[in-house]
């Protein structure tokens, strides 16, 4: 299990897979072939699918185009055994002769997979650096050692995870700003208004109670609407999903006053959780739909909240269990492609869901019947189980009879 800074990578919306990923592997391929004359890249099942709506194809010409022309083919049909996201890049010489040729995927997260390994990592960051890799082994030694998880997570982690958890945390929090301040149309055929701004003042003027709910949802969605809008934030675990982490942290911080290196230690817990979903299943909607994405925050949501109450080990570990549980079977089927509707709604109420997975845990001692574990085990096989319309192609679920934006 590598270093959760490959699980909260800092970037540019919208798609961490989609956008993220495969700009990361124009880069790793022209710095292959910088004489090439020519560059073809080929975008297969769901990448050709929903690319459009998600920016691929901007993100790769971003890369590409500048250093010699580059011409892009879409093939939605057309699904590669690995793993649904898939790209094959050609680079060609002045006489129109091949000289490389790559196949590579974009497995979630903005992480790559070259069908055996995973690529793009620094030395340092390949390793494996986790021994237990099962969250039943590490709350055992949690609870053996009077440790929390956040201190496992130092103990094999390198020194510099704070430095980079305090960077994660100041650009989560600048999006929350950002997004409450900006208003208007987001990007696409959609004109979907922002709703962050209304959402925070409205919040204002109710009750403490309805308030602390309005102002979460408020947050989740001014992060996930500046993602939408491209705008920099963190994978928590995914672009589509990194409004509900920040929303439960920001709001916790502002309405119980919780110091900095309290939040870095929940965000510590929160993304061993989510590790542990990459390292055993996935957190890729176009491979296990938006259970995946949004189930997944929604779950590193829960274990951060119930930390910060002081939860114990085992009632962490039940907060997350039931924030992964009740998404199981969650679709990822974006209309027209688009990270918008229904992803950005799916912010907000994952974030609220979080919270009260946080609450029920904390009137139990923790003890249940189903694991963490088990739930990722299921949410994985319910993700393959699951038609290709229903994992981020655009054409099942809510997005079928929408305008398709491809080719």
């Amino acid at each position: 299990m590598k270093s959760l800074k490959e699980l909260y990578r800092i970037g540019n919306g919208p798609s961490s897979s989609h956008t993220m990923g495969p700009k990361k592997a124009a880069q790793l391929f022209l710095e292959k072939n910088p004489q090439a004359a020519k560059f073809v890249v080929t975008l297969y099942g769901s990448l050709a699918a929903t690319g459009k709506g998600h920016l691929t194809d901007a993100a790769i010409l971003q890369v590409l185009e500048p250093h010699a022309p580059t011409t892009i083919e879409w093939l939605p049909k057309t699904f590669l055994p690995f793993h649904p996201n898939a790209m094959k890049y050609d680079a060609f010489d002045a006489e129109g002769k091949n000289i490389d040729s790559w196949t590579v995927y974009s497995v979630g997260g903005g992480a790559l997979n070259d069908g055996e390994n995973i690529v793009g990592l620094s030395e340092s960051a390949e390793r494996d650096i986790y021994p237990m890799t099962t969250i039943t082994d590490i709350q055992q030694w949690c609870e053996q050692n009077g440790r929390t998880y956040w201190e496992y997570v130092e103990m094999h982690e390198a020194s510099d995870l704070w430095d980079h958890l305090r960077q994660v945390w100041k650009v989560m929090k600048s999006a929350v700003k950002k997004g409450l301040e900006n208003e208007g149309v987001l990007p696409g055929p959609l004109n979907l208004q922002r709703k962050a701004a209304s959402y925070f003042i409205k919040a204002k003027g109710y009750k403490a109670s309805l308030q602390s709910r309005g102002l979460v949802f408020a947050y989740a969605l001014a992060v996930s609407e500046e993602n939408a809008a491209g705008g920099e934030i963190v994978t928590a675990p995914t672009c589509g999903s990194c409004g509900v982490l920040p929303a439960v942290l920001y709001h916790l911080e502002e309405s119980r006053d919780f110091s900095e290196i309290r939040i870095l230690r929940a965000l510590a817990t929160a993304g061993l959780f989510g590790n542990v979903v990459k390292q055993n299943a996935s957190i890729s909607g176009a491979e296990v739909g938006c259970q995946g994405e949004v189930g997944v925050a929604c779950s590193m949501a829960a274990a951060a909240a119930s930390q910060l109450f002081g939860g114990s080990p085992a009632q962490i570990e039940y907060a997350a269990e039931m924030g992964l549980e009740h998404h199981l079977g969650m679709t990822c089927d974006p209309i027209c492609g688009l990270v918008q509707i229904p992803c950005i709604e799916r912010n907000a109420y994952a974030a609220a869901r979080a919270m009260d997975a946080n609450l029920y845990s904390s009137f139990t001692d923790g003890i249940h019947l189903v694991s963490f574990d088990r739930v990722v085990e299921v949410m994985k096989q319910t993700g393959h189980d699951l038609p290709s319309l229903y994992k981020e192609t655009g054409e099942g679920g809510l997005a079928r009879n929408y305008r398709r934006m491809n080719h």
